[in-house]
């Protein structure tokens, strides 16, 4: 570490006439678009993650490591990548393969801070799981709380268009009736703030998880009438969007475009995933306000984040998680750090979700583990100008299905200027998207490549390293649950 970044680091743990620790409030958000609230869509409003940003480091280019929701928090919440987590479907969990791995909430409770979780923070099924420990590690906890509100008990309630489909797998919304702490994602606000009511007085390290706007898309009424059906716009793409793309790329539980529905049934989901984002974001202002009138800000890291992107109707009909596409890699992150000196701006440059465990392990002064697969960005915390040489690589696998005879693994690896990914090592495909001219990735150079997206490509491929394996592995994997 840097003598300029160790100072910083020092200065940011002496609070008031004494030092003491650092609390941590981490703030998970599931199924949250890159794209919206201060991250640039004027239609969603999302006041108190706005002012949350305006406060920390907007991370504009973070990228998580497989875009599906339990491999990407295993990946997260250990700071390894899927290869070393073995975890790549909904069922598997990370300490099969590593049971001695050290979570970074579990480092904390190692060296005597509380730690406890109310909602999801490691990978639960929504909607059934609600109100039960999900796929939850119990190591990594001193306390958990399982709000379980009437979302869950109002499931006959739910409009699904797609009905062979569950209502957590469709494009399924309710416009609720009742007050915001009816729902689970209210409770899960209220019984968060009670933990830091409780606990102020001591160093904590608080996971809250949100549920929305994960489908069904459910939120009290009020949201919804926040967003007019009229105002709702699908995506632009060229109408041959897809010609160039290969059939891995599209998700296999998406593989018809907008699932078959109509225009009017894709702008109502839409308004209702609007709907659920705003619902969430007043619940993570219900928090910022509880951190400030109980004088814990100065004293607290703040992470928000989501487990991986989202998409909305891009590429012609592409929704919801599993691609590689900007949309399902670029994910969600804001860090607020007390005395940080970046605070308040945006940092553009490319970072990876295995970076949050180093970043807030060494903030806190913790050692780091062996074995953690990212870099900490403090640096970039203290400078988010600084120069940067970041890559991301992300991953997803598919299963075996009427497209593709066998399994197939995908990898991609974003950059500054380029994103490249190939299937199957290449053998089911490859794509190479500039980003200077096109940044929603609408023409693959990959496919007929000139000597410059020749040269980029092979240097790309040299960059995966043994970050990400090119082919499907060899561990177990549920393929009816990738």
């Amino acid at each position: 570490m840097c003598i300029s970044v160790l100072f910083w680091l020092v200065a940011s743990l002496s609070i008031g006439a004494e030092s003491r620790k650092p609390n941590v409030l981490f703030i998970a958000i599931d199924d949250l678009a890159n794209a919206l609230g201060c991250y640039g869509d004027p239609v969603a409003k999302t006041p108190h993650m706005d002012r949350l940003a305006a406060s920390g480091v907007r991370f504009d280019r973070a990228y998580n490591q497989i875009p599906l929701c339990n491999p990407s928090r295993a990946s997260l919440m250990t700071g390894r990548r899927p290869d070393a987590t073995q975890v790549y479907d909904l069922d598997r969990h990370f300490r099969e393969a590593l049971p001695d791995v050290v979570t970074l909430p579990q480092l904390f409770k190692k060296n005597g801070w509380f730690t406890a979780r109310v909602g999801k923070i490691y990978h639960y099924d929504v909607p059934k799981g609600i109100g039960t420990d999900g796929l939850d590690d119990k190591p990594s906890w001193n306390q958990v709380i399982n709000p379980k509100g009437r979302d869950v008990l109002e499931e006959d309630k739910i409009t699904n268009p797609i009905p062979e489909k569950p209502v957590s797998a469709a494009l399924s919304w309710l416009a609720a009736e009742g007050a915001d702490d009816e729902q689970t994602d209210g409770m899960i606000a209220s019984e968060a703030i009670k933990l830091l009511e409780l606990h102020r007085d001591k160093p904590f390290f608080l996971g809250v998880g949100f549920f929305r706007p994960h489908t069904p898309y459910v939120a009290p009424k009020k949201y919804f009438d926040m967003y007019p059906l009229e105002s709702m716009r699908q995506p632009y793409a060229p109408p041959d969007d897809r010609a160039d793309i290969p059939v891995p790329a599209f998700a296999h539980n998406n593989p018809i475009p907008n699932y078959g529905l109509d225009e009017l049934t894709c702008r109502k989901a839409m308004q209702a995933y609007h709907a659920c984002v705003s619902f969430v974001d007043a619940q993570v202002g219900r928090l910022l306000y509880a951190l400030a009138r109980l004088k814990l800000a100065d004293n607290t890291i703040v992470v928000l984040w989501s487990d991986h992107g989202y998409h909305l109707g891009e590429h012609n009909g592409v929704w919801q998680k599993r691609t590689l596409f900007e949309e399902g890699a670029r994910a969600p992150l804001i860090i607020r750090a007390p005395m940080a000196k970046g605070n308040g701006q945006e940092c553009c440059r490319i970072v990876e979700f295995v970076d949050i465990f180093p970043t807030v392990a060494e903030f806190a002064a913790l050692p780091l583990p062996p074995g953690l697969h990212g870099q900490s960005l403090l640096p970039l915390l203290n400078d988010p100008l600084m120069d940067w040489d970041g890559a991301a690589i992300t991953q997803i696998l598919r299963p075996a299905d009427d497209r593709l005879p066998q399994q197939v693994m995908g990898r991609s690896i974003r950059i500054e200027r380029w994103r490249y990914t190939e299937w199957n090592d290449g053998k089911e495909g490859v794509e190479l998207y500039d980003h200077a001219i096109d940044p929603l990735e609408f023409h693959n150079l990959a496919r007929e490549p000139d000597s410059e997206a020749k040269a980029v490509m092979q240097q790309l491929r040299r960059r995966f390293g043994g970050n990400a394996s090119p082919n499907p592995p060899a561990s177990p994997v549920n393929p009816k649950r990738l």
